[in-house]
């Protein structure tokens, strides 16, 4: 059974005190279809980021990555230098890993190579699923796994495009994040199951 939040809410995460920010992604964001190739390549971003880390540090951090990285535009992004990104290593606003700073850039080159072939990210993401969001019906967040075949498949096609920090993990998190696949346990105020 999930916890109740404050105002009352089951929520799949982000209940408990200082915890808002947490509430509103789960609210807001998390398993909401995104169409919107901006923030497609944030999430790609920040859950590469996130490898090895929580993800509420990650969302405390979104607007130093912001920053950081362009407002999370592809091109711009591409076009950063290794002067610029190596800068970004004592930038507090973000977690300073050298690796995951590059992969920012090789990922936007990639990314960009991706639209130019499919018109779009998004068209090429959701061709994979005809179009409609994966709907699952955890009971509970133990229930729920960290991959799929559709983020092992994913995995590899982005892998071999040259993508880094895309492992089938932070592939299946980043289908969470935008909506390919819809996780609300069927407790949560969220869940349509």
């Amino acid at each position: 059974m999930l916890d109740t939040g404050v105002d009352g809410k089951r929520r799949c995460f982000g209940n408990g005190p200082g915890r808002g920010h947490y509430a509103e992604y789960h609210d807001n964001e998390w398993g909401v279809p995104v169409h919107d190739d901006r923030v497609h390549f944030e999430f790609i971003v920040l859950e590469g980021a996130q490898a090895g880390l929580n993800w509420e540090t990650i969302l405390k951090k979104r607007s130093g990555y912001r920053k950081a990285f362009k407002d999370f535009s592809p091109a711009r992004v591409a076009l950063m230098s290794d002067t610029e990104l190596e800068a970004l290593r004592s930038d507090p606003g973000i977690v300073r890993n050298r690796l995951k700073i590059e992969s920012a850039r090789r990922n936007a080159r990639v990314f960009l190579r991706i639209q130019e072939k499919f018109g779009s990210f998004d068209s090429w993401l959701w061709e994979h699923v005809d179009g409609k969001p994966v709907r699952t019906a955890w009971q509970e967040m133990a229930d729920m796994p960290a991959t799929t075949p559709l983020s092992d498949s994913l995995s590899r096609e982005l892998k071999l495009m040259g993508m880094n920090f895309v492992g089938s993990t932070i592939v299946y998190a980043f289908l969470q994040a935008v909506g390919v696949v819809n996780d609300h346990v069927v407790d949560c105020w969220k869940s349509d199951g």
